[in-house]
C-alpha cells in the first residue's frame, strides 16, 4: 500500500490541535509558534501532492480506501485535478492567516489556534473525500471551529452573524444529507450492496423527477455556501464580524467548498436535472454578479465592500461553471484560486489597517499612502489583482471564465463583463479615498508602515499572483484531464452503469434495457486503480 500522504495532510493539523491542548495557556508565544509549525509542515507535505500528481490521469490519485463504519461508510480519500489546487490553497493560506493574527488575538490564544487547526482539517477533508458520508462528516465538522472563531473573537454583532451563518448552512446541509441517503437507498435497491462511494453513485440511472429533487437538495447546500443570490445574506455579516484570520479563510477557502460541491457532486450526479434548472442557475449567478458589484459601490466599511465584492466574483465563477464547457469550468477552478488569493489578501490588508486605526470606515481615512508607502504598494498590487490587471492572476481567470460563458451564451457573456467594470469602480474608488488625498485625521500621521511579519505573510501571496498571471499552464495542465472527463460526462450524459443495470425508479424485478460502461468510465476507473496500487 502506498504511503498515506492524504491522511497525513488532512489530520496533521488535527494532531497539532490535540498537542496544543496539553500546553499551558500562559505561554501564548509558544502556542503561536507550535501552531505555525504544524501549519507550515502541512503546507510542505501538500507540496508533494502537486509535485507527484500525474496530469495525464483524470481519475483520483493518492487514493486511500479502507473499511470504516461498514454499510458503505468507508474511509475513501483521493485527489484529482479539480481538488488538487484547492488543497494547496488551503494549506498555503492557513499559516498566513495564523501569522496575520500574531498580535491581534490576545484573549484565549490557545483556544483560537486550536480552532484554526481544526478548521484546516475540516476543509481539507471536504476536498479529499470520495465517500459521500465521509464528505458530509467533514462538511459539518468544518462549521464548528468557524462558529467559535466568529462567535468568540468577532466584532460587536458576532453572535448574530455566527448564528445566521450556522443556521443557514446547516439547513442546506441537512437537506443534502437526506438526498445522500436517498441515493444510498436507490443504489442498494439496484445492486443489493451498500455504497456511499461517489463513483458507484455516478452510475445510477434515475428518472428526471427523482433527479430534480435530489439536485435541488444538493444545490441548495452548495448555493448557500458559495453564496449565490439570494442565499448570500449571511456573508457580509460573517465577514464584517469575523477576526481577520477568519475572514481570510472564509473568503479564500470556505466559499470554494460550494463551487467545488457543484463540480464534484451536483453536476455529474444529476446531469439531466441540471439541464432543467440551468437557466435559473445562470440567471441567479448573473444577478449575483451585478447585485454584489452595485452593493459594493455603496458600502462605507472597507471590509463590507470586500465582502460584497466576493458575492460578485463568485457569481462570475458560478456562471462559468454553468457554461458547462471545458473553458468555462477550467476558468472557474482557476478563478477560485485567484479569488482566494486576491480577496484573502484584501482582508489581510484591511486587518493591517484596522490594527492601526481601529476603524474600517472609509470616511475615517485619507492620505494613508504618505505615511505607509510600502503598505500602499502591497495594497495596490492586491487590488489590481482583484480587478484583473493583465500580468496578474485575476486576468487569466476572468478571460477563461468569460470565454467559456461566451461560447455558451453570448448575451450572458456581455452582461457578465459588468463584473470587471464594477470591480474597477468600487475598488479603485475605495483605494483613492483611503490612500490618497489630504490626511483626514491627525492619528494617521502616527501610523507605522508594515513590519517584517506583515511583509512576510503578504509576499508569498503576491508571488503567487504574478505566477498565476504569467505562467498559468503550471496550474492549468494539472486540472486539464479531470476537467475534460467532467465536461464529457455532463455534456454527453455518460454513465458508469451499476452492475445490475436496473433503473432505480422501477420496482425490483422489472426488466430494463441493457447498459454498458462507457469508454471514459473504464479509463477513469482503471486509472484510479493503477494509481491506488502504486
Amino acid at each position: 500500500m502506498s504511503f498515506p500522504i492524504l491522511s497525513l495532510v488532512t489530520f496533521l493539523p488535527l494532531a497539532g490541535a490535540v498537542f496544543l491542548i496539553f500546553l499551558p495557556k500562559e505561554k501564548p508565544l509558544l502556542l503561536r509558534r507550535i501552531t505555525l509549525a504544524f501549519a507550515l509542515a502541512t503546507f510542505l507535505l501538500s507540496l508533494f501532492l502537486a509535485i507527484e500528481f500525474d496530469a495525464a490521469i483524470a481519475a483520483p490519485q493518492f487514493v486511500e480506501h479502507s473499511s470504516w463504519l461498514g454499510y458503505g461508510m468507508d474511509y475513501h480519500l483521493g485527489v484529482d485535478g479539480i481538488s488538487l489546487w484547492l488543497i494547496l490553497l488551503t494549506t498555503l493560506l492557513v499559516p498566513i492567516a495564523i501569522l496575520s493574527s500574531w498580535t491581534s488575538i490576545r484573549d484565549k490564544v490557545k483556544e483560537f489556534h486550536i480552532f484554526m487547526l481544526l478548521l484546516e482539517t475540516g476543509i481539507i477533508g471536504v476536498f479529499v473525500s470520495l465517500n459521500l458520508f465521509l464528505f458530509y462528516v467533514f462538511w459539518e465538522a468544518m462549521l464548528i471551529p468557524m462558529y467559535f472563531l466568529i462567535g468568540i473573537w468577532g466584532g460587536p454583532r458576532r453572535i448574530y452573524a455566527t448564528v445566521k451563518f450556522v443556521l443557514m448552512t446547516m439547513f442546506g446541509s441537512l437537506l443534502m444529507l437526506v438526498a445522500i441517503f436517498v441515493l444510498y437507498a436507490y443504489y442498494y435497491r439496484a445492486t443489493g450492496t451498500y455504497s456511499f462511494n461517489l463513483f458507484d453513485l455516478y452510475g445510477l440511472m434515475l428518472n428526471p423527477r427523482v433527479q430534480s429533487w435530489l439536485f435541488l437538495a444538493f444545490s441548495l447546500a452548495f448555493a448557500i455556501k458559495v453564496p449565490m443570490f439570494p442565499f448570500h445574506t449571511w456573508l457580509p455579516d460573517a465577514h464584517v464580524e469575523a477576526p481577520t484570520a477568519g475572514s481570510v479563510i472564509l473568503a479564500a477557502v470556505l466559499l470554494k467548498m460550494g463551487t467545488y460541491g457543484f463540480l464534484r457532486f451536483a453536476l455529474p450526479l444529476f446531469p439531466d436535472a441540471l439541464e432543467r434548472f440551468l437557466p435559473l442557475l445562470a440567471v441567479l449567478s448573473l444577478v449575483g454578479i451585478i447585485y454584489g458589484g452595485l452593493m459594493a459601490l455603496i458600502q462605507k466599511d472597507i471590509k463590507s465592500l470586500v465582502a460584497y465584492s466576493s458575492v460578485s466574483h463568485m457569481g462570475l465563477i458560478m456562471l462559468a461553471v454553468f457554461a458547462l464547457n471545458r473553458e468555462g469550468i477550467q476558468g472557474a477552478i482557476y478563478q477560485m484560486l485567484n479569488h482566494g488569493l486576491s480577496t484573502g489578501a484584501l482582508f489581510l490588508i484591511v486587518g493591517i489597517l484596522y490594527e492601526r486605526a481601529h476603524t474600517r470606515s472609509i470616511k475615517d481615512f485619507g492620505g494613508v499612502s504618505s505615511q505607509m508607502p510600502v503598505f500602499a504598494a502591497f495594497f495596490l498590487v492586491c487590488l489590481l489583482s482583484s480587478v484583473g490587471l493583465p500580468g496578474l492572476n485575476g486576468f487569466v481567470g476572468e478571460v477563461l471564465c468569460l470565454y467559456g460563458i461566451f461560447k455558451s451564451n453570448t448575451f450572458l457573456a456581455v452582461l457578465a463583463v459588468s463584473t470587471v467594470v464594477l470591480a474597477a469602480a468600487y475598488l479603485l474608488w475605495m483605494f483613492q479615498r483611503v490612500m490618497h488625498g489630504p490626511v483626514v485625521h491627525e492619528k494617521i500621521r502616527s501610523f507605522r508602515d508594515m513590519n517584517g511579519r506583515e511583509i512576510g505573510f503578504l509576499v508569498p501571496i503576491v508571488i503567487m499572483m504574478f505566477w498565476l498571471g504569467i505562467y498559468p499552464q503550471t496550474f492549468l495542465r494539472k486540472m486539464d484531464a479531470s476537467v475534460a472527463f467532467l465536461v464529457n460526462r455532463i455534456q454527453h450524459r455518460e454513465k458508469v452503469f451499476v452492475r445490475q443495470d436496473r433503473r432505480l425508479d422501477q420496482p425490483a424485478g422489472s426488466s430494463l434495457e441493457s447498459g454498458s460502461v462507457s469508454d471514459a468510465g473504464i479509463r477513469f476507473q482503471e486509472a484510479g486503480g493503477r494509481r491506488q496500487n502504486e
